[in-house]
């Protein structure tokens, strides 16, 4: 009996959930729907061009590779791009085959869309304003190539990337960035800012806080020159507003804001939005400014990991030129972690007491300085503590961690047990070794290697993983 094309994408599901990690999973496979099934073409349907443009340059090898393994050889895979058309009731869709991103999808979607390549010349410029003379309000300090990535940020960040190469030409317009305070978002938008500004030096950027552009517009509507206000922000190629969140209370600036945003979208131009939370949850703004919102693409920037947080601590001590003691360095990165903003302010708060105090920064300073700043308790976790929870997760008794037994799953929980170590204790590879039945130090780095190459092409392997080094790490806290 033939399979249908919905039990075909479904076994496709089941090997992108294997190997692809869960929050990608779920952004970028979660929302396909298939559509049908001709002969070898397997046909699905995907909400946007930047979500097709996103799957063929990021995922597309092991696309082929599952499509071909469910339908044989000649098997292949069509994309169904739906599109809002902006003039019409009825979403229009492209069809485009799998493997061939090109400009001709590109181009339905700017006809379909009612966007224009050339932009429109503004009706409503104001005599004698040069847009020479708009300062873009720009921290030059703020590029992409301080804002460190990671897993947290990597969507947010290729995608002001793609912006800033071709700002108002992307399927993602506006470009809403969305997250909790101190992660990034700011440092983010000015990046883009600042690429588009040495990508493009005639055009008119303009970096503003919603706060900033509602008490613009109050001003102006006291003075009766609600209309410069606006034919001026219609002058913008590039607008960013930060935390729009702001909006909320402010019905006046939203009506003037949402005729600047018809304005510059319909003129090809450039929006770049900020919020603490997606443009679904909030909460006073107008509908149809929310739905707008939408148009373009929302991406998040969450906590940073570990390694992101190491990375960060790293670059703004090279940047610096400032030297710290691995320990202290994790001892930062293991404690500091939903706020980047305020890490980088304990590392400043730690060498301006150490510059002070004429004292070599060490774990006994930092733990004395920071006391006020970290929110911590003094529980440290221990590979003792790391062994008990590895063995009660596969149910193993400690002297099997111990032994000398080539059982897989004995072997695989201790290697396990010693990546875990590492990566959570300020202990070195020979004290980890000790611990597991007095193993040397090239021991424990071919396990902690072997674990990695293992969660590269294992997910059931990395899932277990990951969710053990979240225990270790509420065990810390």
């Amino acid at each position: 009996m033939a399979k249908s094309f919905e039990q075909v994408w479904d076994n496709c599901l089941k090997i992108f959930r294997d190997n692809i990690n869960y929050q990608s999973y779920r952004t970028w496979f979660e929302p396909i729907k298939p559509v049908s099934l001709d002969s070898d073409v397997l046909t699905i349907e995907v909400p946007s061009q930047f979500f097709y443009e996103w799957l063929e340059e990021h995922y597309v090898e092991i696309i082929g590779k599952t499509i071909k393994r469910e339908l044989g050889k000649n098997g292949r895979l069509e994309y169904r791009i739906l599109i809002e058309n902006q003039n019409k009731t009825n979403p229009a869709s492209v069809r485009m085959p799998a493997g061939q991103k090109n400009a001709t999808a590109e181009n339905n979607f700017l006809e379909f869309t009612g966007k224009h390549e050339t932009p429109v010349k503004n009706p409503f410029a104001i005599p004698g304003l040069k847009r020479s003379q708009i300062d873009p309000q720009l921290n030059p300090n703020h590029v992409f190539e301080s804002f460190v990535e990671g897993e947290c940020n990597r969507l947010s960040r290729n995608a002001g990337m793609a912006v800033a190469e071709k700002p108002g030409g992307t399927a993602f317009n506006p470009l809403v960035v969305y997250g909790n305070a101190g992660l990034g978002k700011t440092h983010l938008v000015h990046a883009i800012g600042n690429q588009v500004k040495k990508n493009f030096p005639n055009k008119t950027v303009l970096y503003v806080s919603a706060e900033k552009f509602i008490n613009q517009f109050i001003e102006h509507s006291r003075n009766n020159e609600v209309n410069d206000f606006i034919n001026f922000y219609q002058l913008i190629d590039v607008l960013i507003i930060d935390d729009i969140q702001f909006f909320a209370p402010a019905i006046k600036s939203q009506d003037a804001f949402f005729a600047i945003f018809n304005h510059l979208h319909q003129n090809g131009k450039q929006l770049i939005l900020t919020s603490d939370k997606p443009p679904k949850d909030l909460e006073g703004v107008q509908e149809r400014l929310l739905s707008r919102f939408r148009w373009g693409l929302s991406a998040d920037l969450q906590a940073p990991d570990f390694e992101t947080r190491m990375a960060i601590l790293e670059y703004k001590m090279r940047k610096e030129g400032l030297e710290l003691p691995l320990e202290v360095v994790k001892y930062l990165a293991y404690n500091v972690q939903n706020n980047i903003r305020e890490m980088e302010g304990a590392l400043v708060s730690l060498f301006a007491h150490s510059t002070l105090v004429k004292r070599e920064i060490d774990l006994e300073l930092t733990k004395k300085v920071l006391r006020n700043i970290i929110k911590t308790s003094s529980k440290e976790v221990t590979i003792d503590a790391i062994q008990k929870m590895v063995c009660d997760y596969y149910t193993i008794t400690y002297d099997k961690l111990q032994a000398k037994t080539r059982k897989r799953e004995i072997v695989q929980a201790r290697q396990i047990s010693m990546f875990l170590a590492k990566k959570f204790t300020k202990n070195s590879l020979k004290t980890i070794g000790e611990h597991f039945g007095g193993r040397d130090h090239t021991t424990v780095i071919h396990s902690c290697q072997t674990v990695n190459d293992l969660m590269d092409t294992d997910g059931v392997f990395r899932d277990q993983v990951k969710e053990l080094q979240q225990k270790v790490q509420l065990a810390s806290m």
